[in-house]
């Protein structure tokens, strides 16, 4: 291979077209570049540049040679990269922009597991209630539709969501047989849905429109959506996911009616910035995509998580 220094040179000089504005970006003297390029042609045997009144311009042979010389250089940038990425620690300040709903049930675990293998690395959690709009040095994990975003968009999974109330909740008023009675029943307004109307899907019947009553009370995390329903104030529109780990930490704390209908499925988002990432988000972003629960998961032949 030859000398990395005379190729830089050599492609320099093609791309700017001028010694003088080449010894600027590469920081050599004038003479040092001319004696580079001297010996990269003596090298090759034969010129490479055409030396003209206020330009220097590649002839055929060098046309030829600056395409393979620009992708030796290129490549190893690539090789240094990874090789510095060996020695590179997980380290420095990692910021996460989160949905409220996904820190406790989820990102939480995944933090700790992170600062437990990497000593030097240190991370803030911010909950959002809005689409982050720039991350310059952080990660975003998003719960329901993301829209037209500058960041790099990864849809992780996706969470189904059933009507849910409690059990006290039912006695008292029983428990809506058809998609038609739930007008007649108290609702806690729901962070995903918003609207006079709830648009509910049942494999076998399709989709089913249904008139909301008003909220008497509404919330705007899924949290406090858990604890007013489980206090018995209504129904609510509720991830299967979360409910579901809330009935582990809390048994008969929920009841699901209306089995086989639900609503719109949120998707989980990863966001993250375009261009080359510092290895602490890398990592974060293996953990994330590792981490991802298999409930979340749709594809071809499956249903979204917890549809029956």
């Amino acid at each position: 291979m030859h000398d990395l220094r005379k190729l830089e040179a050599f492609v320099s000089v093609v791309t700017t077209g001028s010694l003088a504005a080449s010894t600027v970006a590469l920081g050599v003297p004038k003479s040092t570049l001319s004696r580079q390029i001297k010996k990269l042609e003596e090298t090759v045997g034969e010129p490479l540049l055409l030396r003209k009144s206020r330009r220097i311009e590649p002839n055929e042979a060098g046309r030829i040679f600056y395409r393979y010389s620009y992708e030796v250089l290129q490549l190893w940038a690539q090789t240094h990269e990874a090789l510095s990425e060996l020695k590179e620690e997980v380290s420095g300040e990692l910021v996460l922009h989160c949905h409220e709903a996904l820190v406790r049930g989820w990102v939480s675990p995944l933090v700790e597991k992170l600062l437990g293998e990497h000593a030097d690395l240190q991370v803030i959690i911010r909950t959002q209630r809005d689409v982050p709009e720039q991350l310059e040095s952080g990660v975003g994990l998003w719960l329901g539709p993301v829209g037209a975003t500058k960041l790099r968009q990864q849809e992780l999974g996706c969470l189904s969501q059933g009507i849910w109330g409690s059990a006290a909740y039912f006695r008292q008023h029983g428990m809506p047989a058809t998609p038609a009675e739930l007008a007649g029943h108290a609702w806690v307004g729901v962070p995903a849905h918003a609207g006079p109307e709830l648009l509910l899907y049942h494999r076998e019947h399709g989709h089913y429109p249904v008139s909301m009553p008003a909220c008497r009370l509404s919330v705007d995390q899924f949290s406090v959506l858990g604890d007013a329903i489980a206090a018995g104030k209504g129904l609510g529109l509720m991830p299967h996911w979360m409910a579901e780990r809330r009935m582990r930490g809390h048994p008969g704390s929920f009841q699901r009616c209306l089995p086989g209908w639900q609503g719109a499925c949120l998707p989980v988002s990863l966001l993250y910035p375009y261009g080359h990432l510092p290895r602490r988000i890398r990592a974060f972003i293996a953990y994330v995509r590792k981490a991802v629960p298999e409930q979340w998961c749709c594809g071809p032949g499956r249903s979204c998580a917890g549809e029956e």
